[in-house]
Formats: C-alpha cells, sequence, structure tokens
C-alpha cells in the first residue's frame, strides 16, 4: 500500500479500482526484464509458460540444493498459479524458512491464503510484504469471508458498452449498476453508495492520482446480492475525492476477479448475461458436459498477482504466427478486441498504424499505443480475423516481480474479442471454456 504518502502499484488499482476497467493485464512498465538466479533451463520454461515442466525443474534444483530460495519460491509460485494450495504453501513456507523476511514471498503467501479465505493468517504476510493496508484489511475480518447463499443467478446486461452493467443490491438495500473487471481485484463501489450502504472503513490511505487527490477505504460489506446468489462478509472497496465526493458515476461499482473466483462464473456476452453458481463438483461437472456438447476444449487457466487471469492463445501476422500466454481480460472498457506487446507485433510482422498514435491509460500508467490488425488471434476454438487491436512498442513481454508476473505473456484479448461468445471460468479445475453462441 502507500508508503510515506506516496502510492505503489496495487495500492493505486485498489483504490481507484471503481474507475477502472481499461488497464492492460500486465502493467505498461518499459525496460527488459532482470535475470533471476538459478538454474537457467528452469527460468526459461517458466518465463515461456511452461509452468509444469519449470515446476519439475525446480525440484531438480531443491533436491540437490534444498537452500534454494529463488528455487523453492519460485516452485511455490507455480502451484499457486493453477491454485494448487498444498503445494503452494508448502514450497512457499519451504522458502520463507530460508529468507524470514522475503517480501517477494510473503507477498505469493499472503495471496496464497486469501484466495482460500484465510483472511488472518494472510495479515502477517501482507505486513511483511510492505502491504500495510491488505495487512489492516484483511486483519478486520471476523468470521467467514465471501458466504455464498444460494445456487444459481442470471444478471441480465442491462448495458453492453462501453462497459458492461448489471445489477446488485448492497445490504439489502435498492439495486445498483455495477460492472465488472477481471483486471480488478476486489468489489468496489462509489462513496456515495458505501455511505448509504452504512460502511464505515477499517483502513484508508491518501493517493496521488492523475494530478488530483483521492481517498481509499477499505471496510466489510456484511450483504451483496446478485439475482440469486447472495455474498457475505465481504471485503469492499470505496474512494472518493478530498471533498468525500464520488470519483466516478460510470457506474455504482466494480465486481473484481476475487468475487468470481469464488463462484463457478460464466460471462455470457452472446445471451447477454452473467450466470453466476456455487462452485460444486456437480456444477463444474455440468459445466465441462455444457463444454463438450458445443466442441469447446478446456483451456488452461492461471491466476498471478492477485487478480490478472490467463490462459493460452495466439496472434498471427504477415510474417508468421506464435501460440503462448496470453491474458484474459473479462469485462472492462476497451474498444479493441486485443492488445499486444510491442516485440509480438513487430516479430510477426502484425500490420501497425505508427502514424496514428492513441494516448491510453492502464495499470495507472499513461501509455501511448497505435492501432494494428493481426490477421488471426485465436483462444480455442474463439476466431477473430483482421480485428482492430492495438500494440505498445514501449511494453516489454515480460516484467519481473514488483510490477509483473515474471513471464512472457504476449498480450492479452479485451472487451470485443468475447462478444459473439461465452465464457466460463472453474476456479477448482483450472481451466477456462470459450464456446461460441449464447450459454444453454
Amino acid at each position: 500500500m502507500a508508503n510515506n504518502g506516496k502510492w505503489d502499484r496495487r495500492s493505486l488499482f485498489r483504490g481507484a479500482a471503481v474507475l477502472a476497467g481499461t488497464a492492460a493485464t500486465a502493467p505498461l512498465f518499459s525496460g527488459a526484464a532482470t535475470a533471476l538466479t538459478g538454474s537457467n533451463d528452469a527460468d526459461a520454461l517458466f518465463k515461456a509458460g511452461k509452468f509444469e515442466q519449470a515446476g519439475r525443474a525446480y525440484e531438480e534444483i531443491l533436491k540437490t540444493d534444498p537452500t534454494n530460495l529463488h528455487a523453492a519460491r519460485r516452485r511455490g509460485y507455480v502451484a499457486l498459479l493453477a491454485n494448487r494450495f498444498p503445494d503452494a504453501e508448502k514450497y512457499l513456507t519451504m522458502a520463507l524458512n530460508l529468507a524470514p523476511d522475503d517480501k517477494e514471498t510473503n507477498y505469493y503467501l499472503g495471496d496464497c491464503y486469501i484466495r482460500q479465505d484465510k483472511l488472518a493468517q494472510s495479515a502477517p504476510h501482507w505486513q511483511a510484504a510492505g502491504e500495510d493496508g491488505y495487512a489492516k484489511w484483511f486483519a478486520a475480518v471476523r468470521g467467514e469471508a465471501y458466504q455464498i447463499h444460494g445456487d444459481t443467478a442470471r444478471l441480465e446486461f442491462k448495458q453492453m458498452d462501453p462497459i458492461p452493467l448489471v445489477e446488485a443490491s448492497v445490504n439489502g438495500g435498492p439495486t445498483k449498476r455495477f460492472t465488472f473487471y477481471t483486471g480488478a481485484p476486489n468489489l468496489n463501489m462509489r462513496a456515495s453508495v458505501a455511505k448509504e450502504a452504512g460502511l464505515s472503513p477499517v483502513a484508508s490511505q491518501k493517493i496521488e492520482y492523475e494530478n488530483s487527490t483521492i481517498w481509499a477505504y477499505y471496510g466489510i460489506l456484511d450483504s451483496f446480492k446478485l439475482g440469486g446468489i447472495e455474498l457475505r462478509n465481504v471485503p469492499v472497496g470505496w474512494s472518493s475525492t478530498e471533498s468525500g465526493q464520488d470519483v466516478d458515476t460510470d457506474s455504482d461499482g466494480l465486481i473484481g476477479t476475487w468475487v468470481f473466483y469464488h463462484l463457478l462464473t460464466t460471462f455470457d456476452y452472446a445471451g447477454r448475461q452473467l450466470i453466476l453458481r456455487r462452485r460444486t463438483p456437480e456444477t463444474a461437472r455440468k459445466a465441462r458436459a455444457a463444454a463438450n456438447r458445443t466442441g469447446a476444449k478446456p483451456l488452461p487457466l492461471w491466476l498471478a498477482r492477485e487478480q490478472y487471469l490467463h490462459s493460452t492463445g495466439s496472434f498471427a501476422g504477415a510474417t508468421g504466427s506464435r501460440t503462448g500466454v496470453v491474458g484474459v481480460n473479462l469485462g472492462g472498457t476497451s474498444e479493441i478486441t486485443a492488445g499486444m506487446r510491442g516485440e509480438t507485433a513487430e516479430q510477426l510482422g502484425i500490420r501497425s498504424d505508427y502514424d496514428r498514435q492513441i494516448g491510453t491509460f492502464g495499470s495507472s500508467h499513461p501509455a501511448v499505443v497505435y492501432p494494428c490488425y493481426p490477421k488471426e488471434i485465436r483462444l480455442g476454438n474463439a476466431v477473430a480475423k483482421e480485428v482492430y487491436c492495438y500494440t505498445n512498442p514501449n511494453q516489454p513481454i515480460n516484467v519481473p516481480w514488483p510490477y509483473g508476473t515474471g513471464f512472457d505473456t504476449m498480450g492479452w484479448f479485451s472487451h470485443c474479442f468475447w462478444k459473439p461468445h461465452n465464457i466460463t471460468l472453474d476456479f477448482t479445475d483450472m481451466n477456462l471454456y470459450i464456446a461460441r453462441g449464447k450459454a444453454t
């Protein structure tokens, strides 16, 4: 969080999440990734997104060198990407025993525990990672967080563009219009909505944002009702200007990844609805069966840095195509079908219009991007050809911790790509299913 009145990448994004919806899946930092210690082979596999092979390679290192901090921490991170919590805890604890004050290890352990709703257990690790606000926030949660009541909800999109909107009730009050975005972490809402709901902050911070000052607040919401599903005891954030006014009025709030990974969620763009189901073996089985009937094969799903979703996709241009790790940005505000790193566009010969620069803003940083038109982009059986995208020549394919994921990503799929499809996220088996047409 903020230190000495200054903000970091996460504090700003969390505090102003109600403003968000346009940020790229990884931060827009320039500069090459720094070299990592340990086995070159294991690190190369990790950076290339070959996480299973990388995990085995790090295990081999640890067999001969059990004091290798980098290998232990990275092996735990590989497990965390796939929500394999026992392995994540095992290896991250091994790393922590080697270096108790290591901020990166503590950060991953804090994330590992919040994914399992062990919020109080996560607090000391956030403190050790330098995330004081998170530590205070999660230490204040009493009882079970994200309690789920109800089994299924179907929420009609009240609006598709420029941002999708669905209706939800806060603390039993009248319905409000919330957007959603998997590039944002927690549930956020406007300050006026928080006040109406009777919320009190358990932590707060002052943030300098786009040449102005805002206050970010963090509290605990009693009830968040999404149609037939109600979540209780939910961590929530809100933001206001120094005078107490709302920061943004495009929506009443924003639903982030933390809400969605507690449920089996289908983003039914083609059917203009959000389908939420309780996560059980039975609902997961039904989702797999429905996907199989449409011919949709399970794609890998990886969760990095609290909220960033990834899978495997491909880009193609005049000089070739490449398959690799891509970001999955569902929801948010964007007129593009996909965004790509400058190196991706250049190496694949993707037609780019450098005469028409676009000033934009992503992950709390201004950026200059350019229109580009790949021959094809693909995620599973979902394909788009010659569609409008953009590329950022200054955006590297790999940004290390603490600002990025540490592995290579070619780009990300955005709002307009999803419109002909329905997409189901299964955070139990860590699979993504995408099928053309409305969800059944």
